[in-house]
């Protein structure tokens, strides 16, 4: 842990979260509290990586950005990093607005698992992004997506695509996205 993370008292702003710099862990702001989270697995990120590559190529016709692991303002005091966004803005700035975000993606781990089901599906509602999609590791070789649209204040499922049944969308940008790709040797 930094020095800073060590000597603070009371609850933490944005500006004392920005202060904090880039660190090896994963640090989100929510309502004046820290949640620190170690780096994720191999696995894990070798996941993002693959799903950042699969949507950058969808979206790059429609000239949207993709980003792994960046700062998602969700409101003021609320900083989330989620494992994948895509996004209407491609600048250096050090977050992305939740107004910007098209869609926000989160692998779920078993040591986060009820962090992204619940907590993070929660908050990404209130922030009103209106596409969540979730991947759902059900063992080494097998992944659920599981994408959820905006409806009023909650998400409700919008489709669910296993290994061998893709998922199709024209919303919130066209993709055919297999599961099995994802977990692909040959897709690196």
């Amino acid at each position: 842990m930094t020095l800073a993370l060590e000597h603070h008292i009371g609850p933490w702003t944005e500006e004392d979260y920005f202060q904090l710099g880039e660190t090896a862990d994963r640090i989100e702001l929510l309502d004046g509290s820290l949640i620190v989270s170690p780096a994720p697995s191999k696995r894990h990120q070798r996941l993002s990586r693959r799903l950042a590559n699969a949507l950058e190529a969808a979206v790059d016709a429609v000239r949207l950005a993709v980003y792994e692991a960046v700062n998602v303002r969700l409101q003021t005091g609320r900083i989330a990093i989620p494992d994948v966004v895509v996004t209407d803005t491609d600048d250096d700035g050090l977050t992305v607005e939740a107004g910007e975000v098209r869609l926000i993606c989160e692998i779920v781990s078993p040591g986060n698992a009820a962090a992204d089901r619940v907590v993070k599906m929660q908050t990404y509602a209130a922030a009103g992004i209106e596409w969540y999609l979730l991947v759902e590791q059900e063992s080494p070789d097998a992944l659920t997506l599981l994408l959820f649209r905006l409806a009023g204040e909650h998400y409700v499922e919008h489709s669910v695509a296993k290994a061998g049944e893709p998922l199709r969308l024209t919303e919130p940008f066209p993709i055919v996205l297999d599961p099995a790709d994802l977990l692909s040797r040959s897709s690196r």
